[in-house]
Order: C-alpha cells, then structure tokens, then sequence
C-alpha cells in the first residue's frame, strides 16, 4: 500500500490494428486477427503478459524491488484508469524499494526436472 508507483501491466485486443506501424515487416499481419477474436484475445494477453514481465525484469536491473499481483478486480481498474481505450487489465505491479525488516527470504523452487519436461 506504500509502494510510490503501482503500474496497470495492461492489453489491448484491438492490438492488431497498429501491426502496419509496429510490424511493418508483414502487411497481411492485421487480417491474422481482425476476422479471429479468439485468437486476437489470446495473443494479446501472452504478448502483455511478456511486455509486464519485461517491465519487472528492468525495474530490479536498476535496483527497484518488483512486486506483480493479481487477484484484484480487473473490472473496477479497467472502468476507473482504463475506460474509453478498449485496453483490459492484467495484473499490477508495485515499483520501488521494499523495507528490509519485512521482506521474508526467498521461498524454495522446484528443482528444474519437477517444472519441465524435455521433448
């Protein structure tokens, strides 16, 4: 509750209407999404997700603590900071330098054969 920023890691699933500027490479890109909701939905989703993932990666190489969070009410943050962009939340993510005296040490992980299977 004391963090100095909290940002809103959010998508837009309309996304694919900027491909001609942002994927130049490709002039068919936008007709992949326009006619598929589904897929556009999906898509959109995986990319923010991995952009909010790159925003925390960043933040804690420039020495901020990071601290994602999901579980709030998506609806209620889209209405109130997101209303007239078509974006949809995601998760949260707080920014700034944790207090020492509370931060607990990192809890274990799962060896790497108990997370992942090799093809």
């Amino acid at each position: 509750m004391s963090a100095p920023v909290t940002a809103i890691i959010a998508y837009d699933p309309k996304f694919h209407e900027k491909l001609p500027k942002l994927f130049p490479h490709n002039p068919d890109a936008p007709a992949w999404f326009a006619d598929n909701e589904a897929l556009a939905a999906t898509t959109a989703f995986r990319n923010g997700t991995l952009q909010g993932a790159y925003l925390i990666l960043a933040a804690r190489a420039v020495g901020l603590d990071a601290g994602g969070m999901s579980g709030f009410d998506n609806a209620m943050v889209d209405e109130l900071f997101l209303a007239g962009r078509g974006w949809r939340s995601n998760f949260l993510c707080n920014l700034g330098h944790g207090d020492p005296d509370g931060l607990f040490e990192r809890s274990p992980r799962l060896e790497f054969y108990e997370a992942c299977v090799l093809l």
